[in-house]
Parts: structure tokens; C-alpha cells; sequence
């Protein structure tokens, strides 16, 4: 299955903030969309990339300052990309290799999505419930 699919299933909507938003607009966000990161886009495109886990190390760090910080100043700046031709398992690999939970899509320079480890596993759960069925179809035909 490839990323394109996925989108295909949640969506092509991403929820994205600019740089100099600051850390409270951030939060504000992320709890709007119920979600836990954000892509971070300036006027040259995708910048980074910021979720809860950044906030929060970054609060433990330098205290309740820095909720009036802008969002450039905690965000991940090397942000790991797929696209939507990629495979799923390529973007599973990824995610586990670098210990991340939010992957960007990008088509070209285009911001075409975002895949979540939720979409991925529930990607997964799905495949592995097609296959079960035809299993079970296969076998009660026998």
C-alpha cells in the first residue's frame, strides 16, 4: 500500500503554523484539531515541524517563558519526509528507525498531507482484517 491510499482514506487536510506564531497559538492549535503535532510553513515552504513532546521538553527546559517564545525557536528543524508514492512499510521503517510519530507528505515542494503512526497502524489492522477474511472466505469454500 502506498501513502497516496492513506491519504486517500483521512484526508489531504493539514493543520500548519508559521514560525513566528508563538508557543501558546501552537498549543491553541494542536488542541483546536485535536492533534499532536503541527507542520511548521514559512513563505520557502515546510520549515519543521513542532509537537506536544517538543512543547513539553522545551517547558521542562526554560519553564513557563517559553509559551510566549515563537514556534521557530522549538521546533524540529530536519523534518522527515515521505511521499505519496512511498510505501507504507518504507514509512513504517522511518518512523521506527527515527523514533518519530508525524511524517509530512510532500509531492514536489507541495505540502500534500500528513501521516500520523495512528494512520499507519490503522492501515496495518485493516490489511490484516482484508486478509483474514479472505482466509476465512478460502477456507469455508474450501
Amino acid at each position: 500500500m502506498r501513502i497516496a491510499d492513506v491519504l486517500r482514506n483521512k484526508g489531504t487536510a493539514v493543520a500548519t503554523v508559521p514560525p513566528e506564531a508563538t508557543v501558546t497559538e501552537l498549543l491553541a492549535g494542536l488542541a483546536e484539531h485535536n492533534i499532536g503535532a503541527m507542520v511548521v510553513v514559512g513563505p520557502e515552504g515546510v520549515a519543521g515541524i513542532v509537537s506536544e513532546r517538543d512543547v513539553v521538553r522545551k517547558l521542562h527546559e526554560h519553564g513557563a517563558e517559553v509559551l510566549s517564545r515563537p514556534v521557530s525557536e522549538i521546533m524540529t528543524r530536519l523534518v522527515a519526509t515521505c511521499t505519496p508514492r512511498d510505501s507504507v512499510d518504507d514509512l513504517t521503517v522511518l518512523m521506527t528507525r527515527r523514533r518519530i510519530r508525524h511524517v509530512p507528505v510532500l509531492d514536489g515542494a507541495r505540502l500534500a498531507g500528513i501521516v500520523s503512526i495512528g494512520d499507519v497502524v490503522k492501515t496495518r489492522m485493516e490489511e490484516l482484517e482484508t486478509s483474514q477474511e479472505q482466509l476465512h472466505a478460502y477456507i469455508t469454500r474450501g
